[in-house]
């Protein structure tokens, strides 16, 4: 019996809608990775990207639990000296409501080429509209 090793050519991606309306980031996160890698398929090839496409819509309705609006702070550094930037969970939200999400799968994903090919799959929406209606998503379960 041989070992069955997914390529390139063997391959179908298929799209994702997921409603983040109401749904807690780290639940939400780790589901939505796990599909973006392929972990969900029985011909996930680790070295292979044989995941599905997934679009977020709603991001600006996530939640947070606890104190995280506040405590949760999102660090940056510019490239100078003493150029740390800090964003706390809420400003980033009014500024970017986006980004939290984005952030939050792309820090599941491999820290590798693959990982940075794996993370353009993912397209994240404030609002309930997105323009992908031409491929088609199937709606995906998301507790």
């Amino acid at each position: 019996m041989k070992t069955y090793m997914a390529n390139n050519q063997t391959i179908n991606h298929k799209w994702y809608v997921v409603d983040a309306k109401g749904k807690t980031l780290g639940r939400l996160s780790t589901q939505v990775a796990t599909v973006i890698m392929g972990k969900h398929k029985p011909e996930y090839t680790p070295h292979v990207d044989c995941g599905d496409y997934v679009i977020i819509v709603n991001a600006d309705q996530v939640i947070l639990t606890g104190n995280k609006w506040d405590d949760k702070i999102y660090r940056r550094h510019t490239g100078y000296n003493g150029g740390i930037r800090e964003i706390s969970a809420k400003e980033m939200m009014k500024k970017f409501p986006t980004r939290m999400v984005e952030k939050s799968i792309a820090g599941m994903l491999p820290k590798t080429k693959l990982g940075r090919a794996m993370a353009s799959k993912l397209f994240v929406y404030a609002g309930n509209e997105h323009p992908h209606i031409a491929q088609q998503p199937e709606n995906f379960p998301v507790e």
